[in-house]
């Protein structure tokens, strides 16, 4: 499964391969990265072809693999490893060449550190949010949800449940049941434009409470029904999820509040910054 690095403010997308133990990252968003090109997929299927012609065998090592694109679709691109890529650079001319390989280096480095302590990882995730404007409140909510969902996912995995695809549905199987709106629909809800936007970071406290407790819900019954293959588990994730929809349906009721609401990190984040001018007014 892939995901999102900055270099200077640009999107690189790259997923790590577990049998090479590397890094490998989306060809074009390197690109795009290190030029001015309208349209990195134009220059680099022109850069490919002359690359070829020079018998470069850098170009017919690089595998396609599928990566999020920017319509949300999972979609076949390029990808090189850190060796592939400086060898690429080389044929790219720009003044960021040089920043580039060092992030790269950096990048790789900071992966092998967390590979040998686990912990740097979510710290370095915290980190993140804490930077975005986030709360302490809401950050430890998230970061225990992510634990919560890895668990969900290396569960599904051992069950016979393909990646991707597959696990897309039965997400979608518990955030109906649980707020009656798949993730999808919950991020027009939002008003979420850019489908590359993560929901759970979009994610009041209880929305993510609510989230969890129907996740953490599906893998407990999957253990204990010991579900196998797709519609064993995507019945799991319905039972899981109702779970949570029953008690958040509940807690409406007594509370008179909806759980679901259209506010956004841009609101969330407003609101915790408003709450800190208002307790510096008073201090002073």
């Amino acid at each position: 499964m892939s995901n999102i690095v900055l270099f200077e403010e640009k999107h690189v997308r790259r997923a790590w391969d577990k049998d090479a133990e590397k890094w490998v990252f989306a060809i074009v968003d390197v690109i795009a990265a290190l030029t001015e090109s309208p349209n990195p997929q134009v220059y680099w299927r022109v850069m490919k072809k002359r690359l070829r012609d020079e018998g470069n065998q850098t170009v017919t090592n690089c595998n396609a693999l599928k990566m999020t694109a920017a319509d949300g679709k999972q979609r076949l691109t390029d990808v090189a490893d850190t060796e592939q890529l400086l060898r690429l650079i080389q044929s790219i001319p720009s003044p960021k060449a040089e920043p580039f390989k060092l992030w790269l280096a950096q990048v790789g480095y900071e992966r092998l550190e967390e590979i040998e302590n686990p912990e740097l990882a979510a710290k370095r995730t915290r980190e993140i949010y804490q930077q975005k404007g986030y709360s302490e409140e809401w950050i430890e909510k998230r970061m225990r949800g992510i634990a919560i969902r890895d668990e969900l996912t290396d569960e599904w995995k051992k069950r016979g449940v393909k990646e991707q695809r597959e696990y897309a549905i039965l997400t979608a199987e518990i955030s109906k049941a649980t707020f009656g709106m798949t993730p999808t629909e919950y991020k027009a809800f939002k008003a979420l434009a850019n489908p590359k936007e993560n929901l759970r970071d979009h994610m009041t406290d209880l929305e993510l409470i609510f989230t969890m407790l129907g996740e953490a819900s599906t893998t407990e019954i999957a253990k204990k029904k010991d579900a196998q293959g797709f519609p064993a588990n995507q019945q799991a994730a319905r039972l899981g999820g109702t779970i949570a929809g029953n008690a958040r349906r509940e807690l409406e009721l007594e509370s008179g509040t909806q759980v679901s609401t259209p506010e956004n990190f841009k609101a969330l984040t407003q609101r915790e910054a408003k709450k800190l001018r208002s307790g510096k007014s008073k201090a002073d």
